[in-house]
């Protein structure tokens, strides 16, 4: 679990703004990028209706070896 360390800033009594130190920012970005690829990769396994093909098949394509 990562430990955040905010500061608030305020406008009229309201919490307007966030501040972070950098680390963190960049920890709670990277974990956010690592969700969304798992939605993505999900949302691509329980997909029905996308074509498929072999690795060879896909290498043979594109001409690598």
């Amino acid at each position: 679990m990562t430990i955040l360390h905010p500061q608030y800033i305020k406008n009229s009594g309201k919490n307007d703004y966030v501040v972070l130190p950098f680390d963190e920012f960049e920890k709670i970005k990277e974990i956010l990028e690592d969700y969304e690829d798992l939605i993505d990769l999900r949302e691509a396994k329980n997909s029905s209706d996308r074509d498929f093909i072999e690795l060879e098949d896909l290498k043979k394509s594109l001409q690598i070896e």
